[in-house]
């Protein structure tokens, strides 16, 4: 059985809640289906870095971003795979790109 972590879901619910001014049932039902698509999506990226023979760490954009670091100019991404965005409350996929450890830099901080 799988377990998730309910106090992420919750805080997730409740900030959905208030910045997209919906149903709180509507936030839960898309926080859980947030949570749900965290397997799925770790999967896909896995499977597409196999494919694409990738060993190095790998994060999107905005994910390297929120570690401190920023993709070098120029750098092209290594691969890219569809995700499920269970926040839109749809199922909707986007197409997510990836960029690995040797293509980033600390931000310089002043």
């Amino acid at each position: 059985m799988k377990k998730y972590d309910l106090r992420h879901i919750m805080t997730k619910a409740w900030k959905l809640f208030r910045k997209m001014e919906i149903t709180f049932s509507e936030a839960l039902h898309r926080a859980w289906l947030s949570a749900k698509a965290q397997g799925v999506n770790a999967e896909r990226i896995e499977e597409a870095k196999a494919a694409a023979g990738i060993q190095e760490e790998v994060n999107t954009w905005a994910g390297w971003q929120k570690l401190g670091y920023e993709v070098m100019h120029g750098s092209k991404a290594l691969f890219g795979t569809d995700l499920v965005w269970g926040s839109k409350g749809d199922g909707a996929t986007y197409k997510a790109r990836f960029f690995g450890r040797s293509q980033v830099q600390e931000l310089i901080t002043s």
